[in-house]
């Protein structure tokens, strides 16, 4: 009886093993960014993993759409990766978790038996985030030091609403951030995010489209005070309602869209001044790193050859 089951139990083995083996013959390579390649497995896996976070259809039109955007998010996952191996930065397991709980409700567990049941590769997932983390520990050690601006002047901007009686005004605000492609014209992008946004909804086109790091929260950014915006934006957002979508703001070669969903405005003697002050200092601090690890990557892309194999 017990060679029976082992029998049983070694032929499923090898029908398990054969089956991957299958897998990697049809797995295609797309393209390869220097020496990593992306294939059609991870390309599959990023726009299925898409489709279930924003519980969407699996149905060739949805695909089709995120084809693009997918490909690109792995491109700059490649640059990353590429450029981490010469650094010796240590992936943190706690903000990992910590990630990960906040997407499942405390239940990672349950979350890797959904990836499981929808026969979603979680390794390729926690890798991604495990990347992400490095490169942003990667970009603070790099740039903490030349992160430097006038607290000067915050220090009179809170002065001067102290002497005035000022109100404080603070936005919550989302944000989409897409590659401009130089194929089309901005309001012609803009066109066309703006109908996709009407169609699912400006968190899922976030979640799916946008290059920014807060996709991973749907592109929400959070409060943010009027003071610690730049001229421009805050230009843009104080005319807006709530609820309202931006227009197209140009971002180096980035086109940025914002997303209203709040507004308070606050007296100065019901605020402590020092903790605005502190969130003002590092509202200043997450912009310069957000610049300096997008022109990092855009160099990286300049530098580093990416070939293409199929279309």
């Amino acid at each position: 009886m017990k060679k029976i089951y082992f029998i049983i139990f070694l032929s499923l083995c090898m029908i398990s093993f054969f089956q991957k083996v299958f897998a990697k013959i049809e797995n295609k390579i797309v393209l390869k960014v220097e020496n990593e390649i992306i294939t059609t497995y991870e390309i599959r896996n990023k726009i299925l993993r898409t489709l279930f976070f924003t519980n969407e259809e699996i149905n060739q039109k949805n695909i089709d759409r995120l084809k693009r955007s997918s490909l690109e998010s792995l491109i700059q996952l490649q640059l990353k990766e590429i450029e981490l191996k010469k650094y010796n930065i240590k992936a943190d397991q706690k903000i990992i978790n910590n990630y990960l709980k906040s997407i499942t409700s405390e239940n990672i567990f349950d979350l890797e038996k959904k990836f499981e049941k929808n026969n979603l590769d979680f390794e390729l997932f926690l890798n991604e985030i495990e990347v992400e983390t490095r490169w942003q520990e990667l970009i603070y050690n790099t740039f903490s030091k030349k992160i430097q601006f006038d607290e000067s002047i915050i220090n009179n901007d809170l002065a001067n609403a102290i002497k005035n009686n000022s109100n404080i005004i603070e936005f919550n605000l989302s944000e989409i951030e897409i590659l401009k492609d130089e194929k089309k014209s901005v309001n012609e992008i803009f066109t066309n995010l703006s109908n996709e946004i009407k169609q699912n909804g400006f968190e899922t086109i976030a979640f799916k489209k946008s290059i920014s790091s807060t996709k991973q929260k749907k592109g929400y950014l959070g409060w943010i005070n009027s003071k610690s915006l730049s001229r421009q934006i805050f230009e843009i957002v104080n005319k807006m309602e709530v609820g309202d979508i931006s227009i197209p703001i140009k971002v180096q070669n980035n086109i940025l869209v914002l997303k209203l969903n709040d507004k308070r405005i606050s007296k100065v003697e019901d605020i402590n001044i020092q903790k605005l002050k502190e969130r003002l200092i590092n509202q200043k601090k997450n912009e310069l790193f957000n610049l300096h690890s997008r022109s990092y990557l855009s160099k990286l892309r300049n530098t580093i050859l990416i070939e293409y194999y199929e279309k």
